[in-house]
């Protein structure tokens, strides 16, 4: 146990309370993995806490919970021994009562290895055989699953996020409970549910953790497009079904971006419904562009930012590029742009994870070379503001105030910039500008004298 916690611990035993951790903190500690989470549990209530943590705590929620700000700003989180009574919503408590024990507090937790507690000279307390299914790595319910999911709807997503990170199994009755209760996911909120899965999608075992969701039943409730892929055959190179696929493109991304990770689960996802043909022989026209609509309006119901959606989209929708080395700069450029480059390297992942999900070797010889060409393609300038002149320039240098013919200026010089990186300096490009303003100077005599002739 850190030192900051049991210095925490200390302080509540010497005013005269009893405190004790609890939760996945115990958990971790016993398997020896790094605590993320410190709460504890105490019998003292709010206030009480408050006045010894006076001037480092806060207390704004009506549950109970006193935070504690230790060493590094660290957050520790200290709540009063309670008990629960009615979940209208299938989240939150509708009433909560301070509780006098110990084991009543603990026995109204979610799963049997979060149910235990520990006091400051490490003593395990385990009223619910808890350390036994970690040694067993199950995931239980604590007493009546139904109605551990019936008073909160959540702890089913949260039951299979805890199996994806660490390994774990749910046990029998547990997960029978979830298929039973799935529906009642409807009841939380977006929010929620995108949050856990998201953990999922990051969690050392995720396909793991998405199989969990499809056999429990979750699966339909949160992503019901994604069961559309099962037993959907695939030609060529394909070795799996739709289905299949995707899962083992997300176990073989290697990005760490949580909207990569989706976007792999995603990327085929419309497969099934642009499917033409039989059995292996299928094939899936613009299955990209519909499949990121459809990737763009599962991401709404997740309640994603904007940025996120714009991600998604551009992931699930280019992600069918050739490698060709035939394809010159021009075509490579036009790709990165549709891509964008703050996401080329995510790209990169997902079709690197596609390759491996279809059965393919890991890498090509073309595959390095556009790898290579995709770096080198983006030291050439990009776009107008990667020219080594701007709109001022073209201003001073042409004698013309700012509208539109300054931009069509930049642009006829950026296309022969794009032809010939090499012509990208200053000096050669304000000479153009030179030229460009001579070229105006003699067409604007030409007309001069002209109309002279006319009069």
């Amino acid at each position: 146990m850190e030192a900051a916690a049991k210095q925490i611990m200390q302080r509540v035993i010497d005013a005269g309370g009893e405190i004790y951790l609890v939760g996945g903190a115990v958990r971790d500690i016993i398997s020896n993995r790094q605590v993320k989470d410190w709460d504890f549990t105490t019998n003292l209530p709010p206030e009480a806490i408050l006045k010894i943590f006076s001037r480092q705590s806060f207390y704004n929620n009506q549950f109970g919970t006193v935070s504690v700000i230790g060493p590094n700003k660290q957050i520790f989180e200290i709540t009063t021994f309670r008990t629960e009574i009615g979940y209208q919503d299938k989240r939150h408590p509708d009433q909560i009562c301070w509780g006098k024990s110990l084991e009543e507090d603990i026995c109204r937790r979610d799963f049997t290895i979060n149910a235990l507690a520990m006091d400051l000279n490490g003593k395990i307390y385990d009223f619910c055989q808890g350390e036994n299914d970690l040694k067993n790595k199950l995931i239980r319910a604590v007493g009546n699953p139904d109605q551990r999911f019936e008073e909160d709807a959540l702890r089913m997503m949260r039951a299979v996020r805890i199996a994806s990170e660490l390994g774990f199994s749910i046990e029998e009755t547990t997960l029978v409970s979830i298929k039973k209760n799935a529906h009642l996911i409807k009841e939380i909120s977006a929010e929620r549910i995108r949050d856990e899965l998201f953990k999922i999608l990051l969690a050392p075992f995720n396909t793991e953790g998405i199989i969990l969701l499809k056999n429990s039943g979750l699966l339909k409730e949160i992503i019901p497009e994604l069961l559309e892929g099962v037993e959907v055959t695939q030609k060529g190179h394909h070795i799996y079904d739709v289905f299949q696929h995707n899962l083992e493109t997300l176990k073989n991304c290697q990005s760490k971006n949580v909207i990569t990770l989706l976007a792999c689960l995603l990327h085929d996802v419309a497969k099934p419904k642009v499917a033409k043909g039989e059995g292996r022989e299928k094939t899936f026209y613009n299955h990209e562009v519909i499949g990121s609509r459809m990737a763009v309006n599962i991401g709404k119901r997740l309640k994603l930012s904007n940025k996120e959606l714009d991600q998604l989209f551009k992931l699930t929708r280019w992600h069918m590029f050739t490698t060709s080395e035939f394809q010159t700069d021009k075509a490579i450029r036009r790709f990165i742009r549709k891509v964008t480059p703050k996401y080329i390297n995510e790209m990169i992942a997902l079709r690197r994870a596609d390759r491996i999900g279809s059965g393919s070797k890991e890498t090509s010889w073309r595959w390095e070379l556009f790898k290579k060409r995709i770096i080198e393609v983006q030291k050439q300038p990009f776009s107008i503001k990667d020219l080594k002149i701007n709109g001022n320039d073209v201003m001073r240098v042409l004698k013309i105030k700012p509208g539109p013919s300054v931009g069509q200026i930049l642009k006829k010089l950026f296309t022969q910039v794009e032809k010939n990186p090499q012509l990208n300096q200053r000096a050669m490009l304000l000479k153009a500008l030179e030229k460009e303003n001579q070229r105006q100077s003699y067409s604007k005599r030409g007309v001069s004298t002209a109309n002279t002739a006319n009069k």
